[in-house]
């Protein structure tokens, strides 16, 4: 009996000794097929971050694309801006100036009313300039004829203002000796 407990315990020993490398060889196993699809896991993790690191490389040069365009926009606003502030003051000019169309439409019908009238008058006046032209003719021969007539007289107030001279010559000479 003894021999048979000991061969009893010597062969649950090694019964859990199997059962034990059994159970290490089976954790080794699970072991390597938990570092497996670790490794797969890490690979896949490391391409989808590659893949990330792309795409956010995309939507960085994207947004950025989108900021430059939106400085442009902004830009281009202003000055839209400020050509709206210079159309606006240019319509206000223009509204102040067709404030001032209906006296210039009623000026102007006045205009058209008496131009006829002006240009009545002014066939008139040509006619009377025509007969001042017609009474000015003889009158230029009168003052042709009083011209030289004048000249006429300039030789004779010449001829007298050297007789004078030769005249006045010898009183000067005797009017210190005369009282």
């Amino acid at each position: 009996m003894a021999e048979d407990s000991r061969r009893a315990w010597v062969e649950v020993i090694a019964r859990l000794g199997r059962e034990t490398q059994l159970h290490v060889d089976e954790r080794y196993r699970h072991f390597r097929i938990t570092d497996a699809v670790t490794i797969v896991i890490s690979v896949l993790l490391a391409v989808l971050a590659l893949f990330n690191i792309y795409y956010i490389q995309v939507l960085y040069n994207d947004l950025q694309e989108i900021v430059v365009t939106m400085d442009s926009m902004h830009d281009k606003l202003r000055g839209i801006d400020g050509d709206m502030a210079a159309i606006s003051q240019q319509m206000d000019s223009m509204d102040w100036r067709i404030g001032h169309m209906d006296p210039i439409t009623a000026h102007m019908t006045s205009i058209g009313t008496n131009m006829p009238k002006v240009a009545a008058g002014m066939a008139a006046i040509t006619v009377d300039v025509g007969d001042i032209d017609r009474d000015m003719a003889p009158l230029g021969h009168g003052m042709l004829v009083i011209d030289q007539r004048v000249h006429s007289m300039l030789g004779a107030v010449a001829a007298i203002r050297n007789s004078v001279h030769q005249f006045a010559g010898p009183m000067g000479a005797m009017n210190p000796f005369m009282p």
